[in-house]
């Protein structure tokens, strides 16, 4: 399929291997629309969290995904700043407890149907990248390019620990390492949905591998794959 502003780019993987900041670059250098399908998920948890509603209560959570209000504002960075009914709640989005709830709530059917309209319209169009668990498997499994990116647990948790230490947060390694190796068993195991590559997905392991070294290879696949339908 070739769509008018370009290719969907599928960027999954598991927590911690570099999805947000990968997409970020490679949304940047190709000049292409940012979704972050998991700032939904997270915004969702965020918001049943400060409105008291217990994280296996399915039939609330779907209905506060069904009316959500989130927007996202691009920055020159190829970042965005998260808004959630107008408030910007980007850095309480990063949280660990709403990180944890977030993979609670993405489990929920009711929830995910919910979600998937909303992200399915976001970047039918193409010219987009979307990271998360299951862009390319279910969001968007035609896209027309699949990347799953992955890292060592090890190398995931010194990651997100260096991440807290600069915002200021105390974290104990071993715990970090422990909270990684959980949402691993939760995504990977849950009954819709699971953390899975695509069959087309091109693995791309970003272990010990800088940001531009793992953008540079996905834009290069992106690019190969414009030729290709420039050609055909």
């Amino acid at each position: 399929m070739r769509r008018a502003r370009g290719p969907i780019v599928a960027i999954d993987g598991p927590a911690g291997a570099g999805k947000s900041t990968v997409a970020s670059e490679v949304a940047r250098r190709l000049g292409f629309t940012r979704i972050e399908t998991g700032a939904l998920y997270r915004a969702v948890a965020l918001l049943a969290q400060r409105r008291g509603v217990a994280l296996d209560d399915e039939p609330a959570l779907a209905r506060l995904a069904e009316a959500i209000d989130v927007r996202f504002e691009p920055q020159a960075d190829g970042t965005n700043r998260v808004l959630l009914a107008g408030e910007d709640v980007t850095e309480a989005l990063r949280a660990p407890e709403v990180s944890e709830a977030a993979s609670r709530v993405a489990a929920l059917p009711a929830v995910r149907a919910a979600l998937l309209d909303l992200q399915r319209r976001l970047g039918e169009g193409g010219g987009v990248v979307l990271e998360g668990r299951d862009i390319g498997t279910v969001v968007f499994p035609d896209a027309e390019v699949k990347i799953f990116l992955t890292a060592s647990a090890e190398e995931r948790a010194a990651r997100r620990l260096a991440e807290l230490r600069a915002r200021g947060i105390a974290a104990d390694p071993k715990q970090v390492l422990e909270a990684i190796e959980r949402r691993d068993a939760q995504d990977a195991g849950r009954a819709v949905a699971p953390l899975v590559a695509a069959e087309d997905a091109v693995v791309v392991d970003s272990t010990g591998r800088t940001v531009d070294e793992v953008a540079r290879r996905i834009v290069e696949l992106v690019r190969r794959r414009q030729g290709e339908e420039r050609s055909g």
